[in-house]
This record gives C-alpha cells, sequence and structure tokens, in this order.
C-alpha cells in the first residue's frame, strides 16, 4: 500500500503522477529540464502567515518573525517577504544583503548576521541602510564604532548583541549552535556576556537594542527554547540590576524542526510560539521587567516543505549481497545535505507515486565523489533510465547550499502559485560558468 505524502503541497492526480502545489511534477521536469527545484509559493505564504499571527497572539508587546535567509535565498524569497510584511529578515553575508536589495527588500528591516564581518562587510552594511547588526565579539562592536565614526556617520547603529545560553538542543552536533563551546557568540556562564553588554553600552556610535541567542536547528520540542527563552530573561534581568539598563528586544533565533521522513515528529509552530512568548512573559513578571519585543528567526521550517528536486535517472545498478545504486543528474552539488549531516529524505516515481515502493536503493549523485549520494537505504518505485525521481522537502538548504563542484551549472527554480509554475531562478549555462574566467 502506498504512503501518505510528507508535505500538504504533494498529491497525486489522475495519471499516478506526482503533483506538487497542483502541478504535474513529470510535465515540470520535461518543461524545464532536471535537476529542477520545486517550490509552491502558497506553502511559503501560508507559513509565514501562520508565524505573523502566532506573534501577534502570543507576544504581549510586539515582534514578529526574521525569516533566515540562509535557508533560501533568492529575490523572490524577499519579495514574498515584504508581500507578507514580515517584521524583518536576518542576511549573514553581503552576498544576502545586496540580494534583499535587489528584490526592493526594506533595507532598515534587515538584521546583519555572522560571526566574522569583515570591515568592508560592515562598510557596505551601513552605507546600505541595515537596520540592525547583530554584534558578535568584542572586536566587531569595536570595529561598528570606529567605522562609523570614519565614515562621518552621526546617527548610531542599531545592534543587538549574540548570546549564547549554554543550552544543549540535542540536535545533530553540526547544527547546535547554543552551547558554550561554539564558535558563535559570547556566553553567559563564564561572565563574558556581562563584560560585552558594558563595553558596548560605553562606545559611542552604537544603540543596543537587545540580544539575540540561536540554539540550534531541527529541534522538535519546546523544552530547549523555553530553556533558552528563561536564561536569556534571566540575564536582561541581571543586566538591568548591574548596569540600569534595560533592553527593547530579544531575538530568541530559530529552529524548529521539519518531518523530513515520516519518522520524524509533527512539531506544532504555533503552540511553539506560544510556550517561548508564555516563557519570557512569565520570566519577566518574576524578575518585574517589562517584557521585550519578540522575534523569532524561522527559515526551514517556512521553506522546506514547499519544495521537492527533480531528477532523471540515468542508470540502475543491482549489486548482489550489497546494494542497489540508483544515478541521478544532480547529487552533491545542489543538495549536499547527506553528505554534511547525513540527512535523511524520502523519494518517489514522480510518474507512479501512488504504486508500492518495491525497490530499496541508496541515491548517487553524478559527481566523481564515492560520497556523492542524496541517500541510503531509500524505498522508492522500480526506476529504469529516463524516469523522473522526486527528492521530497528540499525547499531549505538545497539551493542556498548548491555549488558549481565539478563545473556543474545549477539547477532553475520553479515556483509553483495556484497551480501554475513561473521560473524564480533560471538554470545556470555552461557561459554563466565561463563568465568569471579571465
Amino acid at each position: 500500500m502506498a504512503e501518505t505524502l510528507i508535505s500538504g503541497s504533494l498529491g497525486i492526480n489522475s495519471l499516478g503522477h506526482l503533483t506538487i502545489g497542483g502541478a504535474d511534477a513529470v510535465s515540470l521536469a520535461d518543461k524545464y529540464g532536471t535537476p529542477l527545484y520545486v517550490m509552491d509559493e502558497n506553502i511559503i505564504r501560508d507559513r509565514m502567515r501562520l508565524y505573523n499571527k502566532a506573534l501577534a497572539d502570543f507576544a504581549p508587546n510586539g515582534g514578529g518573525i526574521l525569516f533566515a535567509s540562509k535557508a533560501c535565498c533568492f529575490r523572490r524569497m524577499y519579495e514574498l517577504a515584504k508581500e507578507e510584511n514580515l517584521y524583518g529578515a536576518d542576511a549573514v553575508s553581503p552576498g544576502e544583503i545586496m540580494t534583499a536589495r535587489a528584490a526592493g527588500y526594506p533595507m532598515e528591516k534587515l538584521y546583519f548576521h555572522g560571526n566574522n564581518k569583515t570591515d568592508r562587510d560592515l562598510i557596505l552594511a551601513m552605507e546600505l541602510g541595515v537596520g540592525t547588526i547583530v554584534a558578535d565579539s568584542r572586536e566587531e562592536l569595536e570595529a561598528i564604532s570606529s567605522l562609523r565614526r570614519k565614515l562621518g556617520m552621526t546617527t548610531p547603529q542599531h545592534i543587538l548583541i549574540r548570546i549564547t545560553p549554554g543550552v544543549d538542543p540535542h540536535t545533530h552536533q553540526k547544527i547546535t549552535t547554543g552551547t558554550v563551546d561554539s564558535k558563535f557568540g559570547t556566553p553567559i556562564s563564564t561572565g563574558a556576556a556581562y563584560d560585552i553588554v558594558k563595553y558596548a553600552l560605553g562606545l559611542p556610535g552604537i544603540t543596543l537594542d537587545g540580544f539575540h541567542c540561536h540554539i540550534g536547528s531541527q529541534i522538535f520540542e519546546s523544552t530547549p527554547f523555553i530553556n533558552a527563552a528563561e536564561i536569556m530573561t534571566d540575564f536582561i534581568a541581571e543586566v538591568k540590576s548591574r548596569f540600569g539598563y534595560e533592553i527593547e528586544k530579544l531575538d530568541i533565533g530559530g529552529g524548529f524542526g521539519v518531518r523530513y521522513t515520516h519518522a520524524d515528529p509533527v512539531f506544532d509552530y504555533r503552540k511553539g510560539v506560544e510556550d517561548v512568548c508564555r516563557a519570557i512573559t512569565e520570566r519577566c513578571a518574576l524578575h518585574g521587567i517589562k517584557v521585550p519585543v519578540i522575534a523569532l528567526e524561522p527559515g526551514r521550517s517556512i521553506v522546506a516543505d514547499s519544495g521537492i528536486t527533480l531528477y532523471t535517472v540515468g542508470s540502475v545498478k543491482h549489486i548482489e549481497g550489497f546494494r542497489s545504486y540508483v544515478s541521478i543528474d544532480g547529487g552533491m552539488t545542489d543538495n549536499p545535505r547527506y553528505a554534511l549531516y547525513q540527512s535523511r529524505y524520502e523519494i518517489l516515481r514522480a510518474d507512479k507515486a501512488g504504486e508500492e515502493k518495491t525497490l530499496v536503493c541508496t541515491l548517487a549523485g553524478r559527481c566523481c565523489e564515492s560520497g556523492d549520494l542524496i541517500g541510503e537505504n531509500l524505498s522508492v518505485q522500480p526506476v529504469s533510465r529516463g524516469d523522473i525521481i522526486a527528492v521530497l522537502v528540499t525547499g531549505a538548504y538545497n539551493y542556498s547550499m548548491a555549488s558549481n563542484y565539478n563545473r556543474l551549472p545549477r539547477p532553475a527554480v520553479v515556483m509553483i502559485r495556484d497551480g501554475e509554475p513561473y521560473v524564480a531562478v533560471r538554470r545556470e549555462s555552461y557561459d554563466d560558468l565561463l563568465r568569471l574566467d579571465v
């Protein structure tokens, strides 16, 4: 019996073909070629609205979401963020800032993150009017203050300071960011966080609006977020006690989990927002301090299940006593997540989507790397050369992590709006690959 599809964006039409946002996946592959990223715009908008409504309902003094651009960054994403009136977007590089600018996204609503912003990065951000810089270190704070003075900027730069709360979210080590031993932020437990706050309060050219933390990704329970919220609220209260300064904003980061397979639990995003806001509100009441503006930074949970990637099968190799390899015309260049994190996916043969999966295979990419795999022990309908395979839930950290390794052009991104496809990012050509060579 065929399994239930993992995402609400997916369906099976009368031909037995997989659909996404009402569009036939086989027809999309035929029209636009493969590999092909496909994303359902309606799912993205619905998720943005869910978060907007939740913050409006549960953040007593206001707040909202900052779309985590690194999850999926191209111009159309910033246009959607603007159209859905998100509180803002976070950017972690000058390239993301410039993409937002090209999309007409308001620079004052950008939050510039990163643990090693160069002077050139900071100058670009400040000259373009990026609203908030999330400072990661004492050196960065000094650089912001010094550069504003050198540039003759008389208005202060709004900043948040990234704080490490020391929470273990029990997720994959490579996507854990909130423990004391982290390249990100300044830890509370060592006392360094209080030192950096004191330093920031004495610097000219900056205004400390508040604090930011991010404990990790792919977390399927509220408890780690509640722990982080309580620790950060305690920190805010202690900062007020020590320095007489009460902050305006608390950005608690992102990290709500996404179902990539049926084995993953379901996370209620609205309930997660409610739990975090309640924890902050109750802790503020305990300390007798005002509730700050509350921001969250979802990225993966906005876009991941809006997307699939379509590939064409090149060969099927059955190695008796070992495994079956299904080779496709993409791989780690358009989806490096299995190579990096051993991330799990579910796959389908796009024209037989409702039929039973009787083949267990390793889905292998085309690169000259033994580790170029999309997954192992994956169940799929029987396939042969020329068939279209869909890898599900690829809307996050696929296009944004794509590369030109082995000199392969990156795929197009096609978005579906009310059943109709349109190209959001065109497929790279060989001329694009050669354009920078001199």
